[in-house]
């Protein structure tokens, strides 16, 4: 056979076909494409959106360069619109300072030193953004949050829970003897344990919580407005699945657990720093104190 017959040679004819599925309209939404949180995505729901450096806007920049509440975008039932909320730094559309504006697919909207895109319902870079989005935000080997993204809610949980005067609890779940599982049967076999753990987590976990992988064995799962009392018994259940769960790295059955510390926000003064190092106390306890157990931080 020539290479001319060869099928793999032939370009093969689409007259007859409608093309790349189109999915249906998406949200509209902004994208940060430059400066502060590059690269993050979010939605604008029914919901007018805040944007600005408040740990209670809908979209955070932390920069000296935004305002507290900088501007809003709203649909207003035909089209989207921002208007400018006294911004120190005025907010601009497409270069030109606003007060309010009307919005359509790839406007720039300019936010302190960030640079924003707007991009309509019916955009077809909705979904590469998306795409890009999931890429810099969640780990791929577990589909959980990766941990910058982690900290980035966590910071915001944290300001939300205190200014509302709420509970919020922290679990960081370690598996237990974990290198010598690499060791014995290599990091592809690891990996695959990995990632039925983290299927565990999602199996377990509430449509609120947060639930990342913050290390190479380690994993979170953040409770907003959940107390320890929460956090223990989902630490207890995520414990007892993987304990119970069937492992065979390389093929061998091998019981495989896991260790949880779990701490809780003190409402009053808090910060994320002393959050962390309460679970991990805890954590700590739970590894000297035989493994495969939840510990409680003070």
């Amino acid at each position: 056979m020539s290479a001319s017959d060869d099928p793999a040679n032939t370009t093969q004819r689409t007259m007859l076909s409608g093309g790349p599925h189109r999915p249906g309209p998406r949200a509209a939404c902004l994208v940060v494409i430059l400066g502060e949180g590059l690269g993050r995505r979010v939605d604008i729901a029914d919901s007018p959106m805040l944007v600005g450096r408040s740990q209670e806007a809908d979209l955070v920049i932390s920069h000296k360069s935004v305002s507290r509440e900088h501007c809003r975008i709203w649909f207003d039932g035909t089209g989207f619109r921002i208007r400018d909320l006294g911004a120190t730094n005025r907010t601009k559309v497409n270069d030109l300072p606003v007060d309010e504006a009307v919005l359509v697919d790839g406007d720039h909207i300019v936010v302190g030193e960030s640079l924003l895109k707007f991009i309509g319902q019916t955009s077809v870079e909705a979904s590469y953004h998306e795409e890009i989005y999931q890429l810099a935000t969640h780990d791929a080997l577990s589909e959980l949050c990766n941990r910058r993204h982690f900290m980035e809610i966590l910071d915001r949980e944290i300001a939300r829970a205190q200014r509302h005067q709420r509970e919020l609890a922290l679990c960081i779940v370690d598996v237990d003897l974990f290198k010598p599982v690499n060791d014995t049967y290599g990091h592809i076999a690891g990996d695959e344990v990995l990632r039925h753990i983290a299927a565990i987590i999602r199996e377990h976990v509430r449509g609120e919580d947060i639930a990342a992988r913050i290390g190479g064995e380690e994993f979170a799962v953040l409770l907003p407005e959940g107390g320890l009392a929460a956090a223990r018994v989902l630490a207890e259940r995520l414990r007892g699945s993987v304990a119970e769960a069937a492992f065979a790295p390389g093929g061998i059955p091998r019981r495989i657990t896991v260790s949880v510390g779990v701490a809780a926000l003190q409402v009053t003064g808090g910060t994320r720093s002393q959050l962390l190092a309460a679970a991990d106390a805890a954590l700590y306890r739970a590894k000297h104190g035989g493994r495969n157990q939840v510990c409680i931080g003070s």
